[in-house]
């Protein structure tokens, strides 16, 4: 397994990281930074070497984030900007269904993830025999599935959608099939949420990210009380209860464009803790409250394995070509609608009434 301290911190090291670390030096200290630097090189030098875009999610850890990774933000939006590139590998700083993603938008690239072990709960809920059965269940409905699902998953579904655009997408289909009903899958919270933002009937399942589910409308007055001047931001994939007491409510990407425009002096991301800590390094305004649950899987990837990765091009990522091309068309249906002006937001005055959905 590779070390950073097998790398010596040099003065060529130092003077290749140094606009890194001017971005990052409010957040990492320098002796963190001592240990970080010469590894950071390396994987960079390996990525023009190799001609290879590494994808970091929003909640991976600054070093990542900040130092080696091409395009950052949520999961679908990272696939889509390296189905763009011109690379030929993919590393993937996030999740194995993220990885998934990007082999079914870009079939023709190597996709690679640092640990084979860097699962999802949400995930890992559901299976394509589930959704089958689901469609048994309920025939003549459309499925509109969240894009934080296996390849299996997306290819049994109608169209995908993310936190940002699942109100749009659930209100879409149910124009396009002339129905009254959705079925929306996975996340049993995202589906609860949504439900509070349409007439739209909802079916759900209970599934749930391990990481949010774990917030309680208590944690947040609880949060209030102690700093009341902080503006709270809850991500869709929290509790209705959350969202209920929350000042806020979007992705990630809403989240981000929230506080980079809005500028509050103080601010509580409920989500993944390293999503604050991304942000705060160009929020340089805004004071962050950390509530922090990390999500183990996503805290598998390191520096160390993205390193092990590209050197010995390890833990490749394929999705059965059959199973990939039907899962591109789901995404590819949510793709083909226009986009949101702005980061989609949840009505937080409609997400203080209660609308049932029916639960799977």
């Amino acid at each position: 397994m590779a070390d950073g301290s097998q790398f010596a911190f040099t003065p060529a090291v130092e003077a290749a990281t140094l606009p890194l670390w001017e971005k990052v030096k409010r957040h990492v200290t320098p002796m963190e930074w001592r240990l970080q630097a010469p590894l950071i090189a390396e994987i960079n030098r390996l990525k023009r070497e190799k001609n290879a875009v590494i994808l970091a999610h929003n909640y991976m850890t600054p070093e990542i984030f900040h130092g080696v990774g091409d395009y950052v933000g949520d999961s679908l939006g990272l696939a889509k900007e390296a189905a763009k590139s011109d690379a030929k590998i993919i590393v993937q700083a996030g999740v194995h269904f993220m990885a998934e993603t990007s082999k079914i938008l870009s079939p023709d690239k190597t996709v690679l993830i640092p640990d084979l072990r860097a699962g999802c709960s949400l995930a890992s809920s559901i299976t394509g025999a589930d959704v089958r059965l689901i469609k048994q269940r309920y025939p003549g409905l459309p499925v509109v599935t969240y894009v934080n699902t296996t390849a299996d998953v997306k290819a049994e579904t109608d169209v995908c959608c993310t936190s940002a655009n699942a109100v749009q997408v659930v209100e879409h289909v149910a124009r396009e099939w002339g129905v009254d009903r959705v079925i929306l899958i996975p996340d049993e919270f995202l589906a609860r949420n949504v439900a509070r933002q349409t007439t739209v009937g909802i079916i759900a399942w209970k599934g749930r990210c391990e990481v949010h589910e774990r917030f309680n409308a208590a944690d947040i007055l609880e949060l209030k009380a102690a700093y009341p001047d902080a503006q709270i931001l809850a991500h869709p994939e929290c509790p209705t209860e959350v969202l209920e007491v929350a000042d806020f409510a979007g992705s990630t990407a809403a989240m981000n464009d929230y506080v980079l425009t809005r500028k509050p002096k103080q601010v509580v991301l409920i989500t993944e803790c390293s999503m604050a800590d991304n942000v705060a390094i160009d929020a340089v305004e805004t004071e962050f409250v950390r509530p922090c649950n990390l999500c183990p899987h996503m805290k598998r990837i390191s520096l160390e394995n993205i390193y092990e990765a590209l050197v010995k091009n390890q833990h490749e990522v394929l999705v059965d070509p059959v199973i990939a091309e039907r899962a591109r068309l789901s995404v590819q249906r949510m793709i083909d609608l226009p986009p949101p002006l702005v980061p989609a937001r949840y009505d937080l005055i409609k997400a203080r009434h209660h609308v049932d959905v029916e639960l799977i």
